[in-house]
């Protein structure tokens, strides 16, 4: 079941994240922020009326999904990036691709135009769930971030959302 995430889902939604920290290039934070932290952040996307998912399975969260404006530049406020975690048990089972859906359609309820995914790592997994959900690649940025001792890309998608420019 995907729902809105709510503030008791703070401490699975970090430590989903923090397994990513640890072991993954998708986000280029070496910490997991904690608790508190990952608590305003709801709380600020929340006030934003801009949407935070959470899938549910096997009696917990497993993953979690959200959108921000992509900068907090007023000209910028049609544009969201979207951020996608699936807990390690739970990859591969198509949670990601259900959370990415259900997020497309509340950012475009939300009033976005244009949906942005920097992959971080140039993840082929995450630029595959894009690819299926109808993001286009639209550049690469080039060695931009160092994590585990290497060199790491970053992937562009964009997707049109409801009355966006379709040519993409």
């Amino acid at each position: 079941m995907i729902r809105d995430a709510l503030p008791a889902d703070v401490a699975a939604i970090v430590a989903i994240y923090d397994h990513h920290v640890r072991n993954g290039v998708a986000t280029y934070d070496t910490e997991a922020p904690s608790i508190y932290a990952m608590q305003a952040k709801l709380e600020a996307v929340r006030a934003a009326g801009w949407p935070w998912l959470v899938v549910e399975h096997d009696g917990g969260v497993a993953g979690y999904a959200y959108a921000t404006q992509i900068r907090d530049r007023a000209g910028y406020r049609y544009t969201a990036e979207d951020s996608i975690y699936v807990a390690a048990s739970h990859t591969r089972q198509g949670l990601g691709g259900r959370l990415l859906t259900t997020l497309v359609a509340r950012c475009e309820a939300a009033g976005f135009r244009q949906l942005i995914a920097v992959i971080g790592g140039a993840e082929p997994g995450s630029i595959a769930l894009h690819a299926a959900a109808g993001f286009s690649e639209v550049g690469r940025l080039h060695a931009v971030g160092f994590k585990f001792g290497r060199w790491l890309d970053n992937v562009y998608m964009q997707r049109a959302l409801g009355e966006g420019d379709a040519a993409l």
